[in-house]
């Protein structure tokens, strides 16, 4: 019963935060949860890996490779993503931050601070983090970081 809460919460979360039905395609009937000592759900997990964290300061979720695996296979292109010149695709993929200078294209709904999933210009998922600037100022800067990546597909 209480997961059945839980789960509806973190869906309309997810829905609220990334669009309209992403909360099912994120979290299947299948997951548990990790609550905190005041029995709020902390993170998300589903056969044993984590799909997603619920950060405590702002009720927002910050996606594992995971999770940023499940938004990459059901977001069209070009939604929430940052797309990175191929030449630096392998040190983002390590798990290292994008720079403005390599951002080729991007969702122009990107605010800052929004949780994103970096990808090549094949739509190949490299990463996960949170963006800095916004979709416009990735594009206009030459310097600076854009994305700052929490999560790379090879760390």
């Amino acid at each position: 019963m209480e997961d059945d809460v839980n789960l509806r919460t973190v869906r309309v979360i997810a829905d609220y935060q990334f669009g309209k039905g992403v909360g099912r395609a994120l979290f299947p009937d299948t997951c548990t949860f990790i609550l905190s000592t005041t029995g709020r759900v902390r993170q998300v997990v589903d056969n044993g890996q984590r799909i997603a964290t619920l950060k405590p300061d702002s009720g927002w979720f910050t996606l594992s490779i995971e999770g940023a695996r499940r938004l990459h296979s059901f977001l069209p292109y070009p939604r929430m993503r940052v797309v990175v010149m191929d030449e630096v695709s392998e040190f983002i993929a390590e798990g290292k931050s994008v720079f403005a200078k390599h951002v080729i294209e991007v969702d122009e709904d990107i605010r800052a601070n929004d949780e994103v999933i970096v990808v090549n210009t094949k739509d190949e998922l490299l990463a996960t983090g949170r963006a800095v600037l916004s979709a416009f100022e990735m594009l206009e800067m030459e310097r600076g970081m854009a994305v700052k990546v929490r999560q790379g597909v090879k760390k």
